[in-house]
């Protein structure tokens, strides 16, 4: 069977895949739940889909956040909102010619291994399902789009949802809303719930960084990229230090103090919350120690009524395609080379599948040209790729807290110039035939 490679998703991870795959000559077939290209990009009301919210921009700034075969157009923001965002994957997506290889409103229910190791990949498309054959299996289906819950004690009576379902902030007009978290997503809803909520509050379970967007007029992440040629603990450390002289103590805002040194946990962006803190619109506070009815009782004593509770606890690294006893990566390490390549199956590639203090999309962008690579045979998995893949467990970039939510954390910088280097490796066909 010549090579037929199935890409799952055709989200900034996805498009990038088909894209360097289609640029091999390969025949490539993507399967997209979703109805154009952009994965949750693409803002949509409907719960069932997996989206941002209305007022959502990157955290990351366009600098570092645009494909090295496609950049931004110079008129885009310093933090592009996702409609820029969704513009610019769907023009990537039209000046490679890639939509004739993706087909949407297509949900993957199962891929199953053969046994002569090709792929038995189903679908389902308006209630048909069918099943297609492929030699290879790229798996891009992102890891933010299945909501992991809080477990409290007690009962929530009031109104209790995941950022998951959060759209937008009207339907919280004049209401008492908790939110519950302190990365990204938290403070985003936070923020935007205070401008027309009766109250909002944010529960924390320990301190937070809160990361400003710019720093000496610069978007934070370029800013901190002028540090790059220094070790990563190093560059930790110092990050750390210039966060603390931009913001000051946590104590400062009612916040709990960040126990964790720089790098244990993914940062969190935001030039709002602190401001809306000290100007009374956004309330701190401590975790939640149990729920009754509509009261929250909080771990240091005190309690309050709340008519919404909105948990940004983020997801989980989810493959429901694939038997739980084949492979499962939900809770507990990920032992894939690079992120991407398991030990024992060749043909299996997961891409994007990595969270970087920083933009996914630009990694990704490099895994999906040393997959094509490997495609193709121009680059050859490493003999000792067994003992490369534990060390992607026991050697991180940076060792984080203990979470699921840390399994897959990357250093932006490194992870990038790993893949480049593999890259760099890999042979011509005729110069790899001739030896």
């Amino acid at each position: 069977m010549e090579k037929r490679v199935c890409v799952i998703g055709a989200g900034p991870s996805g498009i990038s895949a088909i894209k360097n795959i289609k640029e091999k000559g390969l025949d490539v077939v993507a399967y997209d739940y979703n109805h154009d290209v952009g994965g949750n990009w693409i803002f949509s009301e409907k719960e069932s889909h997996s989206s941002v919210f209305e007022t959502t921009h990157i955290i990351s700034s366009k600098t570092l956040s645009e494909y090295a075969d496609f950049p931004f157009p110079p008129e885009v923001a310093d933090y592009p909102s996702h409609d820029e965002l969704r513009n610019y994957f769907q023009a990537y997506a039209k000046a490679f010619d890639l939509y004739p290889h993706i087909e949407f409103n297509t949900l993957v229910k199962s891929c199953d291994r053969l046994d002569d190791g090709n792929w038995a990949v189903t679908t389902s498309c308006e209630g048909v399902e069918k099943t297609a054959h492929f030699t290879d299996l790229v798996v891009c289906n992102g890891h933010h789009w299945q909501p992991k819950y809080p477990n409290y004690p007690g009962e929530f009576t009031g109104e209790f949802l995941h950022s998951h379902q959060f759209k937008k902030a009207a339907p919280f007009k004049d209401k008492k809303v908790l939110v519950i978290g302190g990365g990204n997503s938290a403070c985003d809803v936070a923020v935007e719930t205070s401008r027309i909520s009766e109250k909002t509050s944010i529960s924390w379970r320990r301190g937070y960084r809160i990361f400003p967007k710019f720093i000496m007029g610069k978007p934070s992440d370029v800013f901190a990229s002028s540090m790059t040629f220094l070790p990563v603990g190093l560059r930790n450390f110092f990050a750390g230090i210039m966060i603390r002289l931009a913001t000051g103590s946590n104590k400062i805002y009612g916040l709990q103090e960040v126990e964790h040194k720089f790098g244990e946990t993914h940062p969190t962006v935001n030039s709002e919350l602190l401001y809306k803190i000290r100007h009374g619109k956004v309330h701190p506070k401590v975790d939640i120690e149990r729920f009754e009815g509509k009261t929250v009782h909080f771990t240091d004593g005190s309690k309050e009524t709340f008519d919404v509770v909105i948990a940004c606890t983020g997801f989980v690294l989810a493959h429901p395609f694939f038997d739980k006893n084949f492979l499962d990566y939900s809770d507990g390490p990920v032992p894939l080379y690079l992120k991407m390549l398991h030990a024992e199956i060749e043909n299996l590639y997961f891409i994007g599948m990595f969270q970087p203090l920083g933009c996914i999309w630009p990694g990704a962008e490099q895994q999906s040209k040393l997959a094509a690579l490997a495609l193709t045979g121009e680059w050859q998995r490493p003999k000792n790729i067994q003992t490369l893949c534990e060390r992607e467990v026991s050697h991180p970039h940076m060792k984080q807290i203990n979470t699921s939510r840390h399994t897959i954390t990357v250093d932006f910088h490194k992870f990038v110039r790993e893949i480049k280097a593999e890259i760099k490796n890999a042979r011509p066909l005729a110069t790899t035939a001739a030896c």
